[in-house]
């Protein structure tokens, strides 16, 4: 299988990042022999993306545990810097748990007896603006639970600093006021601490959280025999000699055989936030030791695990029955009965309906994209697309979404014959130009084309019937402020009355 992307070297070693998508703000948990791991999902839905590996290494998309983000009114819409901010997956007293806070809302909380659900409503453990990054602990040994959480100051006025609670054992009810647990303004030189994850370990409390911003920072440890201080720091994974900015947030795991390891990201522009794996001991004073001395490792052997087969999270898709594989997300709370029409019985293709709306010209703004990540940083993806509207406006086709757009596809003309367009939008202005000419596309049927280079450079083409030919000029994908790039999928019309027909995706290929 050519797959854009694969860690696994297939010789006992792999290769960062093991994750060379957006899988933002990661976490981890191993139960038995298995990992699961989750991260941040924002405004999109389903939300709360959950892979599963046996060796670290190879990652399958098995599911989300949120249908919709919450409050889902507010979701309605497209939010892409907001909703599900930087989770914490635990597994305790036989149920799988994450917590996350929404900058706008507070701590939320879900709960599941198995990974695949079904998942508990969210529950708002802690409301508020600017509660963010949270993750919780239960205690084996006392049998107290804990909370912490960081802070944006976006929201709240408030940064570089961490928040602890005791909490009710089953996670629904904060025990006390809450107090500053580390206060970074205190320790010279620290900026911008985030995303803690709270662990016991060696009879301290752990705090291993990221400071010093995603793009230039550090991952740091602190450690006190008190859940509530004081706490001593260190700095235990920076970017040295290497090529690996930041890196940020992430976890740690003890495997099955007792190795530990720890998953970061590494912010890289439009590809977003892409995930890593460093093998991490412990030094002769107690304190961890991540990559090779403190510095990201790009290759390293593979974790002591079961063997695995060689994998990564989906991309391709068929469609099959009309129904799209997991890896699809939708811009907001989704709409399904409104945005996506049942195939023939037995028929593979997904049908989106032209939804009529007064923000055809922005695709940002709506809510019925269809996204997924980049999945490398060069690759090639390909759709095959039939529009099935005569109304005039009318249009579908495949997108390089972000602060700035870019898509191709077909669109009714004014005699309602369907052409091949291509448009984009920078990121200042409101609504799409034309980036080519328009053309003919007889039969309304046509094969699209995205070929992404080094630097998310994105050469558009199409295959209306007599072979692929380049559209305009290249386009730089860009991200939005904390999302990368996505591509997306979409059919949509001008504002009005009645049906204004379909459009009908029947394959999406990536190829490296």
């Amino acid at each position: 299988m050519n797959r854009p992307w694969t860690a696994d070297l297939g010789n006992g070693t792999y290769r960062n990042p093991v994750l060379n998508a957006d899988w933002s703000d990661p976490d981890v948990v191993r139960v038995g022999a298995d990992h699961y791991l989750t991260a941040s999902s924002f405004g999109r839905a389903p939300g709360l993306p959950l892979l599963h590996s046996r060796d670290l290494v190879n990652w399958t998309l098995v599911g989300h545990a949120l249908n919709r983000v919450e409050p889902a009114a507010d979701f309605a819409r497209p939010r892409h810097d907001a909703g599900v901010w930087a989770p914490s997956l635990r597994h305790h007293a036989g149920r799988f748990w994450i917590f996350w806070g929404d900058p706008d809302h507070g701590v939320q909380q879900i709960n599941a007896e198995h990974i695949e659900g079904p998942w508990s409503a969210p529950h708002l453990l802690k409301p508020g603006r600017g509660l963010i990054d949270a993750c919780p602990l239960w205690d084996e040994e006392t049998g107290e639970a804990y909370l912490v959480h960081a802070w944006a100051k976006s929201r709240s006025g408030i940064k570089n600093r961490l928040t602890g609670h005791r909490m009710s054992a089953d996670g629904r009810t904060l025990l006390d006021e809450g107090r500053t647990l580390v206060d970074a303004d205190r320790i010279p030189g620290w900026f911008t601490l985030e995303g803690p994850k709270l662990h016991r370990h060696d009879g301290h409390f752990w705090i291993f959280a990221p400071a010093g911003g995603v793009e230039t920072g550090w991952q740091g440890a602190f450690r006190s025999r008190d859940f509530f201080g004081p706490y001593e720091e260190r700095v235990v994974l920076s970017q040295g000699r290497t090529g690996v900015n930041g890196p940020h947030q992430g976890g740690w795991v003890r495997t099955a055989v007792g190795e530990d390891w720890f998953l970061h990201f590494q912010a890289r522009g439009a590809y977003g936030r892409v995930v890593h794996l460093q093998p991490m001991r412990w030094d002769g004073e107690g304190w961890p030791v991540i990559g090779d001395a403190g510095e990201p490792v790009s290759t390293h052997r593979k974790p002591t695990a079961p063997e695995q087969l060689v994998a990564a999270p989906a991309v391709d898709d068929d469609f099959p029955g009309g129904a799209h594989g997991k890896q699809w997300q939708w811009t907001a709370n989704p709409r399904p009965e409104a945005w996506t029409e049942p195939c023939e019985p037995a028929a593979d293709g997904l049908r989106l309906i032209c939804l009529r709306t007064p923000d055809a010209h922005d695709l940002r703004l709506l809510p019925n994209v269809l996204v997924q990540r980049l999945p490398a940083e060069e690759f090639t993806v390909e759709a095959d697309i039939e529009l099935h509207s005569t109304e005039p406006g009318a249009k579908a086709g495949l997108a390089v979404l972000g602060d700035a757009f870019c898509w191709i596809g077909l669109e009714a003309g004014a005699d309602g014959a369907a052409r091949l367009v291509h448009r984009y939008a920078e990121g200042v202005a409101e609504r799409e130009r034309d980036a080519a000419g328009a053309r003919a596309s007889p039969g309304g049927r046509a094969r699209l084309r995205i070929e992404v280079t080094a630097g998310a450079r994105c050469r558009f083409s199409a295959d209306t019937g007599d072979g692929f030919r380049p559209s305009g000029q290249v386009f730089a994908a860009t991200p939005w402020r904390w999302v990368a790039a996505l591509l997306g999928l979409f059919a949509t019309a001008p504002a009005g009355t009645g049906p204004a027909g379909t459009a009908l995706f029947t394959t999406f290929r990536a190829t490296h």
